[in-house]
């Protein structure tokens, strides 16, 4: 357990995920998150099959443990128009082909807690989805109650923009879910001007159709939207969730 109050800070290293992370990443998994994840999954991860994945080592550590994961995060590349965002990119003309990069988990172990280390994952998560010129973002799903990854995410600039009703059902229980997203290459919120001057001059030539949202109701970046769509159910405490 590291001293918070030691002028000693340990030496973070951030490296993709590996076959040899496997056992440690499943017991983190175990540690922090209150469903279970399918073998499989751990599988993809650290063998990059779908998956793209950072982790983070202490590599100031004397012992054998100093490539031993303390921290990560795992993402999946997906087609824009396959998110529950989809809509907030018909603004743009160019829509076709678009991608968003969807945060899967992130942690980091207990004792390593404060030090920055998640805010550095997601920095590079940010980082790799910029460098991909398709890509219009990165988002994810908090569940309701937390309140420590709200403020997290808000804090790295994430733009709160819809709430799912009832998103998640865990063990009895149904629970809400906020999706954040930071846009990159240009990505943008359709209640920015200039978002909404591309969606006026693409229904004017284009004729969108009727499904197109009424930015009137979005006043704010910050707006929930609610949908109803794609909700995540996560049985009993042995019920274990696909990604």
């Amino acid at each position: 357990m590291l001293d918070p109050r030691s002028e000693i800070y340990p030496t973070i290293e951030y490296r993709p995920i590996q076959p040899s992370d496997l056992e440690v990443l499943e017991n983190i998994h175990l540690a922090l998150f209150p469903i279970r994840y399918e073998r499989e999954f751990f599988l993809n991860v650290v063998n990059g099959n779908g998956i793209i994945s950072w982790g983070a080592v202490d590599t100031s550590r004397s012992d054998d443990r100093r490539d031993e994961l303390i921290g990560f995060v795992t993402t999946r590349m997906i087609a824009a128009q396959d998110s529950e965002i989809e809509d907030l990119f018909r603004y743009n003309s160019s829509r076709k082909g678009l991608t968003l990069l969807y945060i899967l988990t992130l942690g980091v172990v207990e004792s390593y807690r404060n030090l920055g280390i998640a805010s550095s994952l997601v920095r590079e998560v940010i980082k790799y989805a910029a460098s991909i010129s398709n890509c219009r973002g990165v988002y994810l799903h908090v569940i309701s109650y937390n309140q420590p990854a709200i403020s997290f995410y808000n804090k790295m600039l994430f733009k709160l923009v819809r709430r799912l009703p009832q998103f998640y059902y865990i063990r009895g229980q149904h629970y809400d879910s906020y999706l954040f997203v930071y846009y990159v290459n240009g990505g943008r919120s359709p209640c920015s001007p200039l978002a909404f001057l591309k969606m006026v001059v693409a229904k004017f030539w284009n004729k969108e159709d009727r499904s197109t949202p009424r930015w009137s109701r979005c006043k704010e970046s910050t707006t929930l939207l609610v949908s109803q769509n794609n909700k995540r159910i996560v049985g009993g405490e042995n019920t274990r969730c696909h990604v």
